[in-house]
């Protein structure tokens, strides 16, 4: 997508859901990875975001532009606010850990640095775990749905989905001039073939092969 294209998908998107659409165009981050990231993932005097566990369980560090700050800041306290309410309750017990950090950090799901970024709006029963009462994160699919709606509202007919974001933030850094092994540490990718791949995209006509029309 272009970046007018963006910026008219953002104006049709509110809330939590325009913050994720955010994070994922100005990050690069994946759909699951915007869902599930917990408070002690953002680091805002280091501009940086920690992913956990991305695709093929890879960890990386995506830079967090400076424009989410504030708007960061208002959802950690809502978070908060969330978890405040989770510690008033009897049932509670805790947010999901991976089963290694659960028994290495039995403490750590009361805690607040690891409840999750985007907190779903109820408490449920853990389905992997019958029993555990917890606050999972925001759907994905609910966080698709919306992109979907604000793509078709925007009257764009390109067929951009959540997943556009990231193809665009790759896209676009590359168009900016950066080095394509920066990108594809963004990104995440394990070969830089794959990383390749947007360079096609750029900004030079079909197959990055400027025509020769231009120059007349």
């Amino acid at each position: 997508m272009s970046r007018d294209e963006i910026k008219t998908i953002f104006r049709h998107l509110q809330g939590e859901h325009l913050l994720c659409a955010h994070l994922m165009y100005g990050s690069g981050l994946r759909v699951m990875e915007v869902c599930r990231l917990r408070i002690k993932d953002i680091d805002l005097d280091r501009l940086s975001i920690f992913v956990f566990h991305g695709k093929g369980r890879k960890q990386r560090i995506t830079t967090l532009s400076e424009s989410c700050a504030t708007h960061l800041r208002h959802q950690i306290e809502r978070a908060r606010l969330a978890w405040h309410e989770d510690r008033e309750s009897c049932e509670w017990t805790g947010v999901y850990m991976p089963g290694a950090l659960n028994r290495k950090y039995p403490s750590a799901p009361f805690e607040f640095g690891w409840q999750y970024l985007f907190p779903a709006s109820r408490r449920t029963t853990d389905p992997r775990y019958p029993g555990k009462i917890r606050r999972h994160h925001i759907y994905e699919q609910t966080l698709q749905r919306a992109v979907k709606k604000a793509v078709r509202a925007s009257g764009i007919n390109k067929p951009a989905t959540s997943h556009s974001f990231r193809h665009s933030f790759a896209t676009h850094l590359l168009e900016r001039g950066a080095d394509i092994r920066t990108v594809q540490e963004q990104l995440g990718h394990s070969d830089v073939r794959t990383t390749e791949i947007y360079t096609h995209v750029l900004n030079r006509g079909g197959h990055a092969v400027r025509s020769p029309l231009a120059d007349l």
